[in-house]
């Protein structure tokens, strides 16, 4: 049997030791143009395509660190019959299917994960049912390859989000389950539905939750974030936390265009003295505030306005030196780029990095701050190795990935990181 990994993120760049991953599969197409808005898309996928792409991602996680597959531990959970028996009933009470309970409930475990992840058709055996425009019991989890959002490692916890839409609300859920019940990880859960479970404007995504250092969190708050979402993870904070200062850092966000969805699409950490910007957003002067909140002794004991977050950074310690995110000299590629998740970087050690190979502009600008650009089937097949350079950019191929909206840091949800 596999060894338990216990949780514990201290960081965004601090070696990495396992991550939780879901390569997308049939749920990805089970859509149409009509629907395509509807799942939080602006455009369907090629599937086959967006696989060969993920194919380079995992594999060069493969090479570095032990990587947990969504759907296999989801069928772990399952082959539990009271852990089936509960989390199913969950999901078909909020989501109005609870007539598909007793037929989920009699498929294999591998079959079962399959069809919470790929969707249900509905049964077209009553006259409602009938003239229905709704094909699916279930609808497929058409975002779950962006692993990072359901959930969010902080230090040795797993915050459990909130998702901001219903469409996505079974990714957290089942990210639940896998944490309490799949026997692959120990640590604590931290469950955000049970965080005033009535109101709909308490909500988070992983997305918005960067850990910069073990007593500093940046937060986004925008459309999949809620300014009351955040008091609540404060709050709760407060309660783990009696002793010692803890520092937030809010950022507020654009409610459009859509690609200003998380955080972590303007702004990610990329060494121990380096972050990725998108200027505009990040360091120049416009109506979004950056807000900091201490935490002293398990209170709040002080909230005010700040210039930036590397202003908040380097008051704390972190002086960071940032790199723009499609160049520095031209807005017009920076805004390019920043749609394609341009400032969307993952770390698997401090300056050691995976991102798209489309946003040439800030791969040139990574360059120019001594990063050695590599493509990712060097290192799958072996030719070079990250260990051997000290700051390196391993890049994947993204032509379809990035149309689902996100990046290396949204398709990734690490568990475990070795501390700095």
């Amino acid at each position: 049997m596999a060894e338990i990994l216990s949780l514990n993120i201290q960081s965004e760049i601090g070696e990495l030791e396992g991550v939780i991953l879901h390569t997308p599969g049939a749920e990805v197409e089970n859509m149409t143009p009509g629907t395509a808005q509807r799942a939080l898309y602006s455009d369907i996928l090629n599937l086959s395509i967006a696989k060969m792409e993920y194919e380079q991602l995992q594999g060069v996680l493969g090479k570095y660190t032990r990587t947990f597959q969504v759907a296999q531990l989801l069928e772990a959970v399952l082959d539990n019959y009271s852990q089936r028996e509960a989390l199913v009933k969950k999901i078909c009470a909020s989501e109005g299917a609870l007539e598909y309970y007793e037929e989920l409930m009699a498929i294999s475990s591998a079959e079962l994960a399959k069809a919470l992840i790929e969707g249900v058709p509905a049964r077209k055996n009553t006259l409602t049912a009938y003239l229905s425009d709704e094909y699916y019991a279930l609808y497929p989890l058409y975002n779950f390859y962006f692993t990072r959002d359901a959930s969010v490692t902080i230090g040795n916890n797993a915050l459990i989000c909130r998702m901001a839409n219903k469409v996505r609300m079974r990714e957290s859920l089942i990210m639940e389950s896998i944490f309490r019940g799949s026997g692959a990880f120990s640590g604590g859960i931290i469950n955000a539905h049970e965080f005033s479970p009535h109101s709909n404007d308490i909500y988070m995504e992983g997305g918005d939750i960067l850990i910069a250092r073990e007593d500093i969190l940046i937060i986004g708050n925008g459309c999949r974030t809620s300014t009351r979402g955040i008091d609540m993870l404060i709050a709760r904070l407060c309660k783990e936390h009696t002793k010692g200062t803890r520092h937030i850092i809010v950022q507020q966000l654009p409610s459009s265009p859509e690609s200003f969805i998380h955080l972590d699409m303007v702004f990610t950490l990329l060494d121990r003295d380096k972050c990725m910007v998108y200027e505009p957003l990040v360091l120049r002067d416009n109506q979004y505030q950056t807000v900091h909140i201490v935490i002293e002794d398990g209170k709040v004991s002080k909230i005010r306005s700040i210039p930036t977050i590397l202003h908040a950074l380097r008051e704390l310690g972190m002086d960071l030196e940032p790199v723009a995110c499609g160049g520095s000299t031209d807005a017009w590629n920076q805004e390019r780029e920043q749609w394609h998740s341009g400032a969307n970087f993952f770390a698997l050690a401090p300056g050691r990095l995976l991102s798209y190979s489309r946003n040439v502009n800030t791969l040139e600008e990574l360059s120019k701050h001594g990063f050695e650009i590599i493509p990712a089937w060097d290192i799958i097949k072996g030719i070079k190795d990250a260990a051997d350079y000290g700051k390196c950019v391993i890049t994947i191929e993204g032509s379809e990935l990035p149309r689902g909206g996100g990046g290396a840091r949204c398709m990734t949800m690490p568990v475990r990181r070795k501390p700095l």
